[in-house]
């Protein structure tokens, strides 16, 4: 037998799970780097600046202690869900039970896993937003579960129509994923808004899961799910200081919600690993206590580089909202473009400049880009010279 072609069967779970676009793009683009071409990356958000100073220190510190190398309580230390819960107290008005309202994760990346393997299967369906973030549609597809996408579009500010969606049989919808403040579209909720979202879930008896980890970012105003009266009898919240404080690598995230809701998802993560280490926890602890001088710091750098990538914009002829938060630029292209592929693949081949279509986010992102702010003022000014130059050429 001929081993070297010895192929095995996948599982069904991975027949509609293509490979994440970015990480297909990367490739691409690490193959035109070793070619010389030196592209500028605008796509990833994935957060160039360093995290607070005493979170370096407290790491460091904490890793010198050889006790603190042993693996550790899979619902994360004391100190670091009372730390969540007084952030969460502190900047949402929010009241947590640290002792059992909170669930430390991996990420905020794995409570999607964590949630959907927990409630949804076969006969189930949820509630996905168009455009969205990928992971959504992509677990929901691990489960089993239907599929049901909701419409998110300029006409409405990026804000699900509640009232449309249930002209709609929603008897099997267990699962509805919102995100807000929004990515792609950088929409921020509003308290009324969340309001109305609760009361239709409650009618509809539906579990709404509001991935919330871009609030901190470019967004005087804070707001979460749970500021609802009422809301955590059918609300979950994930939040994450992968952006909110430049960790993105460190892998630190949670899970808020009622305690019953909680205790049910961990009966599943504690199966997926074996606690987080030990001195990342505490030095999140240390992050989470930062004081609001410095987020508004790392805002005004986030501020100076937005204006560069609406200057980059403006060189495109695409046309954006200047009140988006969190930490990308959502922006519609011209009309003589036949779709954002076209555009993005253009810029990228024509001026090694790489940003992201919006269609990989769903079809009503098929008419605009998302540039991220994480890179320097020096990269966008790089950025928009390239781009001038292309056109001059063309």
């Amino acid at each position: 037998m001929n081993t070297n072609t010895m192929m095995f069967k996948t599982a069904k779970r991975l027949g509609q799970v293509k490979e994440y676009y970015f990480s297909t793009k990367l490739r691409e683009i690490r193959q035109m780097n070793a070619e010389g071409k030196n592209v500028l990356n605008l796509g990833i958000g994935s957060p160039d600046l360093a995290p607070p100073p005493s979170v370096i220190e407290e790491l460091h510190q904490q890793s010198d202690d050889i006790a603190n190398h042993a693996y550790q309580s899979y619902s994360g230390l004391p100190e670091l869900r009372k730390a969540f819960a007084d952030w969460y107290a502190l900047h949402f008005n929010v009241d947590l039970n640290p002792t059992d309202e909170i669930l430390p994760l991996i990420g905020s990346k794995e409570g999607i896993m964590h949630i959907s393997m927990t409630y949804l299967e076969e006969g189930d369906s949820v509630l996905i937003p168009n455009p969205g973030y990928p992971a959504y549609r992509t677990v929901a597809n691990m489960t089993g579960a239907s599929i049901i996408e909701y419409e998110l579009s300029e006409a409405t500010n990026w804000l699900p129509d509640l009232e449309a969606l249930e002209q709609h049989d929603l008897s099997k919808v267990k699962i509805m994923w919102v995100n807000y403040p929004n990515m792609p579209t950088g929409t921020a909720a509003s308290l009324a808004f969340f309001e109305r979202l609760i009361a239709f879930a409650k009618r509809h008896h539906i579990l709404v899961v509001n991935d919330n980890p871009y609030s901190f970012i470019l967004n005087d105003n804070p707001i979460s799910l749970l500021a609802v009266e009422g809301a955590k009898e059918v609300a979950l919240e994930l939040n994450s200081l992968s952006k909110s404080h430049n960790m993105a690598g460190w892998r630190i995230g949670m899970l808020a919600g009622k305690a019953e809701y909680i205790q049910t998802i961990l009966r599943f993560k504690s199966n997926m690993d074996s606690g987080m280490f030990k001195p990342a926890q505490l030095a999140a602890v240390k992050a989470l206590q930062s004081p609001k001088e410095w987020y508004t710091n790392n805002n005004s750098i986030y501020s100076e580089r937005r204006e560069k990538v609406f200057e980059l914009m403006d060189k495109l002829g695409c046309t954006y909202h200047t009140g988006q938060v969190g930490m990308f630029v959502w922006a519609k292209i011209p009309d003589h473009y036949k779709d954002c592929y076209e555009l993005s693949d253009e810029i990228l081949y024509g001026a090694n400049v790489f940003i992201t279509p919006g269609g990989i986010f769903g079809s009503q992102g098929n008419r605009y880009i998302r540039a991220s702010l994480c890179s320097s003022v020096e990269v966008f000014e790089e950025a928009i010279k390239r781009v001038h130059v292309k056109e001059l050429v063309c």
